[in-house]
């Protein structure tokens, strides 16, 4: 069954024809490829345009490595464009394409070609593309399958379903396999023999064995404030390695160029500044983090928690850890102190803003007490949204937070409308 990428198909022809190269990004095997010479190339043979008018390079295919070279290449397109009419350029892999950047600039001086591109993040990373061309780079960002998305295909009921999205993650080829022992090996496979290995070949880093360690650190506490200081002192106490804060954050850096994880900050919402460290870190893929831990620390609260920032952030939105101080009187003592309370995410997109706390139960009075009270903390007119695991029907109570289940949440784009 095809999966319908429609969030990232209408992101892509929102971009038609606005002078600028786009710019396919994200983690190998997120679907770059699929989006780009499958699903946006049969909308546009959908449109009327003439196949002639659609030039596909797969620049990773043997049969077209002649064209690697750019004066081969270049010479193939003009053979191509025949009429004055609109061309779009496809091009797959197009690190393999020697001095790639001259060739795109180059092409996007024509007035009727419209170009679009992906690439392997050992080379080829949105900064320093859309660096090179200096404004003319437009960035699509593709995750790995939402949960919406991975229900499309999977041949089983939601609970089942989720229960398998926490485990293997939304790596569209994971979802296709049939056995877990496929899984398992295919996502502990692609981590060590390419993300890894890319991360190291294109950093040129010699001790690998620190980087492996400090991913093994950053998956071990998804969700967890931490900061470079904080994983040193880790590294010294339990590890008995030297490695030095610059260098942690250094391989931080790295790991975020290739989009293997995110990073949330806190934001001190009524002081409207961000703090600072410590962060959160956050696995683009849960399968990928699970993998890397050998399927050892599978929490659901945590998994739960990574996923929903992953949801809020393919939605579009910029998603911070909230941070509130909330004054009270000591019964006790009758002094006056300061508790720092946490919103789980701040999600902003324009004009829009959430305050969202993930929560895996409600059992009792005491908890829902415990999870309202930084969203009480908040005066200010925005949504407060509490998400349960459990399966309930959204209600919205007589202080204003809605609470709703988490399969309502990932299975609505616009759930959080309520």
């Amino acid at each position: 069954m095809e999966v319908q990428r429609n969030t990232y198909l209408n992101k892509v022809i929102n971009r038609m024809h606005n002078g600028m190269i786009k710019v396919i990004t994200g983690i190998r095997r997120s679907g770059k490829s699929y989006l780009l010479l499958t699903l946006f190339r049969k909308h546009l043979r959908a449109s009327g345009i003439p196949d002639d008018h659609i030039l596909v390079m797969e620049f990773d295919r043997l049969e077209n490595r002649r064209y690697r070279d750019p004066y081969v290449l270049l010479d193939y397109l003009k053979e191509q464009i025949k009429d004055e009419g609109n061309y779009y350029i496809l091009l797959d892999e197009v690190q393999m394409l020697q001095d790639f950047e001259e060739v795109l600039n180059s092409l996007l001086r024509e007035s009727n070609l419209d170009i679009y591109v992906t690439g392997s993040n050992s080379k080829f990373l949105s900064q320093d593309v859309l660096t090179e061309f200096r404004g003319r780079g437009d960035e699509v960002h593709i995750y790995p399958l939402s949960f919406q998305e991975f229900m499309q295909i999977y041949d089983g009921d939601v609970y089942h379903g989720w229960a398998e999205y926490m485990m293997y993650g939304g790596l569209p080829l994971t979802v296709t396999m049939k056995s877990d022992e496929q899984k398992v090996q295919y996502l502990m496979s692609l981590f060590r023999e390419t993300y890894i290995k890319d991360i190291v070949e294109r950093n040129n880093i010699e001790k690998q064995q620190e980087l492996e360690a400090l991913l093994n650190v950053l998956a071990s506490s998804i969700g967890a404030l931490t900061n470079p200081t904080k994983i040193e002192a880790t590294f010294k106490s339990r590890l008995h390695s030297s490695i030095s804060n610059n260098t942690i954050s250094k391989y931080i850096g790295y790991l975020k160029e290739a989009f293997m994880i995110n990073e949330a900050q806190r934001y001190d919402v009524k002081g409207r500044k961000y703090i600072g460290s410590p962060l959160k870190y956050y696995f683009e893929d849960v399968g990928l983090r699970n993998a890397r831990l050998d399927f050892r620390q599978v929490e659901e609260t945590h998994l739960m928690e990574n996923i929903l920032y992953n949801e809020l952030r393919m939605r579009g939105y910029n998603v911070d850890v909230g941070t509130v101080n909330q004054r009270y009187i000591d019964k006790n003592t009758g002094s006056k102190l300061t508790k720092h309370l946490e919103i789980d995410f701040v999600a902003n997109l324009g004009s829009k803003r959430y305050y969202i706390q993930s929560a895996f139960q409600l059992p009792d009075a005491e908890k829902v007490k415990q999870e309202k009270a930084s969203l009480l903390a908040m005066k200010d007119s925005f949504k407060k949204i509490i998400i349960v695991k459990d399966v309930i029907k959204p209600f919205q109570d007589n202080d204003g937070i809605l609470t709703m289940g988490l399969f309502d949440f990932l299975q609505n784009a616009n759930s959080l409308e309520w």
